[in-house]
């Protein structure tokens, strides 16, 4: 019975979308007429012939496919539901704003229970409007690249308190008033949410686009990506864009992926160009083997039709055989990460004996790398340090933390813990020191100097908004503290076995007084021994 209800949902909002569509046919024609005449302004010549589409009946053609192909093969996610059975235009707009920000850099798989988590915390714009900071680095904890939360929730507050609570409604408007909120997801949430006719432009419909336009040159330079928007925006449907750009998006995910490309079940293979390409190569290749070389050759376009193009692969040899359709999208080689080497110190306490033990936690400053997130006191190299000179600057720090002297007794080292950041690949050289039972408070928290700290048990460690880096470290500190006392059990075990060797071994050699030494008789082991009276 659910089941029907959501296809009826679901077929309301499509005719309710198409009925808007319909009201606004003028303006997507003028949009249409645009489109039109701005293409040629960056694809020219035999560019625009190759790399654009042919005429209104390939982009049909296109569209017909790829959408049929959605209806049957899209994905269940929680933020399609939403954007389809809610009603409120402002919390459908949410709920894709939210998707679409978690979504960047991070598969899909990874944001269906943060997505979740959040939106059952945090239902509606006025919900997390009113949360802290605090609680948004908490919740986004693990899910990386930590600023995309803190922009998502300074925009819903900003929202509130300059727009009264209403989403700005166009993909140019909420780009230029929304923080965070940059080309791509502006079009997402206007077209998926107000049935805005323009394109997108992500990682998936990179790849897309350029294999079905055979686009090899760098995918990030400015000329192939105005390249991009421009396909995008002529390829859209008007009917349906959000659901036409969920469905281009969710072909480059699942079908056209980066590795190893699904090219038999994919909607639109017959208009690909790197497809086409492939096949050539192939004919190409049969033909030779069988020395038929006076048959017809494929009029399939090819790449080196395009002179001085500046869409295509660079030159002849920069096309690899083995790797097929997947010879486009090219992009630069990436700048390679910046190197960092950080001392942490994992810092723990019992305040009685009997307590559980408490972690000691600095947060960090809140603008740069990781703003306003928990972590163990940490230092960064400057410059190379022997392991004494490592210990004496992570002695120092946790002295002007904890505001009393602290000995290197109970210090020791750990080992290391490799994260990679997007532009960071960190080592942090990982030291702990154990206070015991000692109830120590640090006496700098109200020094500029000295960041804001807390004392932490385990499991509300793993709640607090610290970083994957930082859970990486502790898992290191607990593992070395099972050995540890592994080691200690072993140890004593080993004591107690030596001890019990000597005790056996003792006795044999004492030579019992009772009988004199004598070596007793067969009787004598039956005999009844009689106790003598006090």
């Amino acid at each position: 019975m659910s089941k029907m209800r959501t296809t009826v949902i679901l077929r309301k909002a499509s005719l309710k979308r198409k009925k808007n569509v319909r009201s606004s046919s003028q303006s997507k024609k003028l949009c249409q007429e645009q489109i039109k005449e701005e293409l040629p302004r960056i694809l020219t010549g035999k560019e625009a012939a190759y790399h654009s589409f042919k005429d209104l009946t390939e982009i049909h053609s296109i569209r017909a496919n790829l959408l049929s192909w959605y209806d049957k093969s899209k994905r269940e996610l929680p933020w399609r539901r939403m954007a389809v059975t809610e009603s409120d235009l402002n919390k459908r707009a949410y709920a894709v704003w939210v998707s679409e920000i978690m979504l960047q850099q991070t598969q899909v798989a990874t944001v269906i229970n943060y997505y979740n988590k959040w939106m059952q915390r945090w239902p509606t714009l006025q919900d997390l409007a009113k949360a802290t900071v605090e609680e948004v680095n908490e919740m986004w904890s693990g899910l990386g690249y930590y600023s995309r939360g803190r922009r998502l929730h300074e925009g819903a507050q900003k929202v509130m308190s300059e727009f009264k609570g209403e989403m700005p409604k166009t993909a140019e408007e909420l780009q230029k008033l929304l923080p965070g909120v940059g080309r791509y997801t502006a079009s997402a949430i206007a077209s998926i949410t107000f049935g805005q006719v323009t394109g997108i432009v992500d990682g998936n419909a990179v790849r897309v686009l350029c294999r079905v336009r055979a686009i090899g040159a760098d995918s990030t330079s400015p000329t192939v990506f105005e390249a991009l928007w421009m396909l995008a925006n002529s390829l859209v449907d008007p009917f349906r864009p959000g659901d036409f750009n969920q469905a281009i998006m969710e072909l480059g995910a699942t079908v056209c992926t980066p590795k190893a490309p699904l090219c038999s079940e994919c909607p639109v293979q017959a208009h690909c160009r790197a497809y086409q390409q492939v096949m050539k190569e192939q004919e190409s290749v049969s033909k030779r083997l069988l020395g038929n070389t006076l048959s017809k050759i494929s009029s399939t376009p090819d790449i080196e039709e395009c002179e001085n193009c500046s869409l295509c692969l660079p030159d002849k040899e920069s096309w690899i055989s083995s790797l097929g359709v997947m010879n486009f999208p090219r992009k630069a080689a990436k700048k390679p990460p910046r190197t960092e080497r950080t001392l942490t110190c994992v810092v723990t306490r019992k305040r009685n004996a009997g307590d559980a033990e408490e972690y000691f936690l600095v947060q960090r400053p809140n603008v740069g790398l990781l703003a306003g997130m928990w972590e163990f006191p940490s230092i960064l190299l400057e410059v190379e340090m022997t392991e004494k000179e490592q210990k004496c600057t992570v002695l120092d720090r946790l002295t002007e933390l904890l505001g009393s002297s602290v000995t290197e007794k109970n210090l020791q080292y750990l080992g290391e813990v490799v994260h990679i950041f997007s532009h960071i690949h960190q080592t942090y050289l990982v030291y702990s020191n154990s206070l015991g039972s000692a109830p120590i408070d640090t006496v700098k928290q109200g020094e500029t100097k000295c960041p804001p700290f807390r004392w932490v048990t385990k499991a509300e460690f793993q709640q607090s908004a610290v970083s994957t880096a930082m859970k990486k470290v502790l898992k290191l500190s607990s593992h070395s503290s099972t050995v540890e006392k592994l080691l200690d059990k072993d140890d004593k075990r080993v004591r107690g076995s030596e001890k019990n060797r000597k005790e056996q071994k003792r006795r044999k050699h004492k030579a019992p007084t009772e009988h004199g030494g004598r070596q007793l008789s067969m009787d004598s082991f039956f005999r009844t021994t009689v106790k003598e009276s006090l």
